[in-house]
């Protein structure tokens, strides 16, 4: 794929094997003009996408607010240039960089700057896995000290916000390293944690990106007692959870807590693991607690517009952890999974009243839209769950028999505007990871949803596309998995699962029709398979 035109892939291959190989006259003969080239490449290298902390138009360092694609295109292109380069002769990229760093260390050669030093790092950050193992160790380590070293000597806000986007930025590039060496991981982890406390705009959005990315890198050394430490990292980092997490905004809290669920996955041992989730999960759900002793005094407490935003971070904090935990979410979703079905019933039945009372227009006021904002987080949730899941009875027993009222039931009952496409979009995935376990429940999911959706969708093509494309989906997995389940609903509701597919392939938008053809193909095939 990377030939150019007219030249064969063996060839490229034939030749790169020729450079690479040390005794090659012409690796030798081309030794200074590739060295020259790397440097070039090495100081003009385009930023990488994960850098969010930029120099802005006025000479301040800023939060970059929108990706540059044409960045990040020819940092892939450079990237893949410099492995090559670095492929041919190591030694040569290793000495430039290491020589670029130590000008930019050293006060009085006047070469520190930030398109300087970002420039290298981005590059550093670039080849990643080129050298073997002990080759990167010597380079990584020189690298990191050095980087920590000009972090502490620089003064001034911006010096500081640079050199900590670059510290973020090399350490998160190498996890192969990371890994294999504890005691600079927990260095690295701390500073990141220092970072998180750093008020200077796209510092803590880094620092917690980072974080991620090494907890899904490293995830098993965090759960693991290393040598000379008392406890595994992961106890010690939930005692301090607070500490850490107190400047973070709450995006990059849910940030954090994704992390640390990657970490506690890891743990084998169930009942560490529960432990290690419900100390993890105790400030959301001490919040939550509040909320319902509140409600349980007085319920209108729920309508207050603080309240359905505390409700919908603790929500998503929540869809985060079970995205990186998986089932043994189980044991925190048990914790408040009744409760929170009954938030979102309270809220569903506040709107149906205020549309009733003041029409339609009312789904745009600010706290009608919150509610709904929770009632999102609370389908998106049970999703993730069940997508997750690896006990299909038990979440159809438990889980899933649950929503047939609060969900469906309110789907139903509630006026067009106030439905929301994401139940659709919940059967779908339910019926796509249980199987055949909903069948039995397919003529309630189909009195729920079908006539009050064909009812939104067939007056155009235009209207109500979340509801239309959503519905397709649920369609075509009902006809996937619970085939034989349709026969058992009415004859009527039958006829109108033929037009419904007719329909959807006749439609203007091509990813309906595709759809709709989908489920054509698979229902003439389950026909002939399974015959009258």
């Amino acid at each position: 794929e990377c030939a150019p035109r007219g030249v064969g892939g063996s060839n490229v291959l034939n030749l790169g094997m020729s450079f690479a190989n040390n005794s090659s006259p012409r690796k030798n003969l081309y030794a200074n003009v590739l060295s020259k080239v790397r440097n070039v490449m090495i100081s003009r290298m385009a930023k990488p996408e994960e850098v969010l902390v930029v120099e802005g138009d006025d000479g301040t360092i800023v939060r970059e607010t929108t990706k540059d694609t044409d960045a990040i295109a020819q940092y892939k292109t450079m990237r893949e240039t410099l492995v090559y380069l670095t492929h041919l002769d190591y030694e040569d990229t290793e000495n430039i960089m290491l020589t670029k760093l130590a000008l930019q260390c050293d006060d009085k050669s006047n070469e520190f700057s930030w398109n300087n030093l970002n420039t290298l790092c981005w590059a550093i950050g670039s080849i990643s896995g080129a050298m073997n193992e002990d080759d990167e160790k010597r380079f990584l380590v020189t690298v990191i000290k050095d980087l920590l070293s000009l972090c502490e000597m620089k003064r001034g806000k911006d010096n500081k916000a640079v050199v900590a986007s670059n510290i973020m930025y090399v350490v998160g590039q190498y996890p192969r390293f990371l890994r294999a060496h504890w005691k600079f991981l927990k260095t690295v982890v701390t500073k990141l944690f220092e970072f998180m406390h750093e008020l200077h705009p796209g510092v803590q959005d880094m620092a917690c990106d980072t974080f991620l990315k090494i907890s899904q890198k490293c995830k098993g050394q965090f759960v693991l007692q290393q040598q000379g430490e008392t406890n595994p990292f992961i106890v010690d980092l939930l005692k301090n959870l607070p500490s850490i997490v107190s400047d973070l905004q709450p995006h990059q809290i849910q940030t954090f807590y994704e992390a640390c669920g990657h970490m506690i996955r890891e743990q084998t041992n169930q009942l560490k693991r529960e432990e290690l989730l419900a100390q993890l999960m105790e400030p959301p759900n001490a919040s939550w607690r509040a909320i319902m002793n509140n409600a349980n005094a007085d319920v209108t407490t729920l309508q207050k517009q603080e309240t359905i935003k505390e409700i919908g971070k603790i929500l998503r904090t929540n869809v985060r952890v079970c995205s990186a935990i998986g089932h043994p979410f189980v044991s925190q979703l048990g914790k408040f999974y009744l409760d929170m079905l009954n938030v979102y019933k309270t809220y569903s039945e506040y709107i149906s009243h205020a549309v009733k009372t003041e029409g339609e227009i009312v789904t745009q006021h600010a706290n009608i839209r919150a509610m709904r904002a929770v009632k999102v987080e609370t389908l998106k949730l049970i999703e993730v769950f069940i997508s997750k899941s690896e006990d299909p009875q038990m979440v159809a027993n438990k889980i899933v028999s649950m929503l047939y009222d609060p969900v469906l039931g309110d789907y139903q009952r509630s006026v067009p505007a106030a439905r929301n496409p994401e139940v659709l979009k919940l059967f779908a995935a339910i019926v796509n990871r249980l199987r055949g376990e909903m069948a039995p429940g397919l003529p309630r999911i189909f009195d729920a949803v079908f006539e009050s959706t064909l009812s939104m969708i067939t007056t155009n093509f235009t209207d109500y596309p979340e509801h239309r494309l959503y519905f397709f989906k649920l369609l075509k997995a009902v006809n996937m998995y619970c085939f034989q389940a349709l026969f058992s609903i009415p004859s009527e509701a039958q006829k109108k699962v033929i037009d419904s597919i007719v329909w959807a392939f006749k439609h203007t938008e091509r990813n309906i029709s595709e759809t709709g053809l989908d489920i054509l193909e698979k229902l003439l095939s389950n026909i002939q398979a399974y015959g009258t």
